[in-house]
């Protein structure tokens, strides 16, 4: 059995009885402040402190003590949060004071983890204090005295309203962040598709806008380079086109329609149904699948 050094008669019960607990269960495991600090990744000068009363222990560090210790880790880390509560509370009440005699400021993952536990179990309130004696009784309440289950005071309130205000501020931060992001990834993904779009669709560089004289027409300026057919409205070879699209591309299939003997109407730039017509023609002759569809092949065949 370990001589443990008489706690600080300035620490608070509730803090006094999860020290004391995990005294008991360092006693148990039979490990030296060496061999726990290799189980659990805590420094052995981090343990000093923590059974020292100096300083609050992480919830981790609670956990891991649990387990090596064989205690059930729920009871454990019930006592550690209303620890934490007593903790923050008097950190709350208590200016830090200056000279040689300023308590020794933990390491740099340890205050992280103590601030952090404090400022949660400040914006529990009373009735998280109230649910959690229960757990207390069933984990050795006996240990430091009774547990005092008194309303808290008018500061202790204020910090906490604080507390839940910076909570939700950081959440709505967050959120409008989230949105801006998601809006960026939606008008990325819009661009990306601007190539062929449906009939009726507002994106200009695929749908031309009809003239005030009627729809738009194209020209088509014929003429075979490096041996490939081209009528001057698109240099595409492998757009896929279908009944209900329209722009350059399907103008420059019409086009070559035209040219190789197959009607497919007015070259406006409008997949309808006589140009699908023609494309099945062409299919058909060609002697590829006949779907209506200008896919890489029948662009092969309008080009040769």
């Amino acid at each position: 059995m370990s001589r443990w050094k008489a706690l600080p008669g300035e620490l608070d019960p509730r803090v006094r009885q999860l020290v004391v607990r995990l005294r008991r269960l360092k006693d148990h495991s039979g490990l030296s402040l060496r061999q726990l600090a290799a189980k659990t990744g805590y420094s052995t000068s981090s343990w000093e402190r923590y059974l020292g009363g100096r300083s609050l222990p992480p919830r981790e560090a609670v956990e891991a003590m649990a387990r090596i210790g064989g205690d059930d880790p729920t009871r454990l880390l019930a006592l550690h949060e209303v620890a934490a509560e007593a903790w923050g509370e008097g950190r709350a009440g208590t200016s830090a004071p200056d000279g040689p005699n300023a308590p020794e400021v933990p390491e740099a993952s340890e205050a992280i983890g103590t601030a952090d536990v404090a400022g949660a179990a400040g914006t529990a309130g009373t009735a998280h204090t109230v649910a959690v004696a229960g757990a207390l009784q069933a984990a050795g309440a006996d240990d430091t005295g009774p547990y005092n289950l008194s309303a808290p005071n008018e500061e202790t309130r204020h910090g906490r309203s604080l507390h839940v205000a910076l909570v939700a501020g950081s959440v709505a931060l967050v959120l409008a962040v989230s949105s801006a992001v998601l809006l960026a990834v939606r008008l990325s993904d819009g661009d990306s598709r601007a190539s062929a779009t449906p009939l009726g669709s507002a994106t200009s560089s695929v749908s031309p806008s009809p003239s005030p004289s009627g729809p738009r027409t194209y020209a088509c300026e014929v003429e075979r380079i490096d041996g490939r057919w081209y009528a001057g409205n698109s240099r595409t070879r492998d757009a896929v086109l279908a009944e209900g699209l329209a722009g350059p591309e399907v103008a420059e299939a019409q086009c070559l329609l035209r040219r190789a003997g197959f009607a497919p109407g007015v070259v406006d730039g409008i997949f309808g149904p006589h140009t699908k017509s023609a494309v099945e023609q062409l299919q058909k002759r060609a002697g590829l699948v006949v779907d209506g569809i200008i896919g890489r092949h029948t662009w092969g065949a309008l080009r040769r």
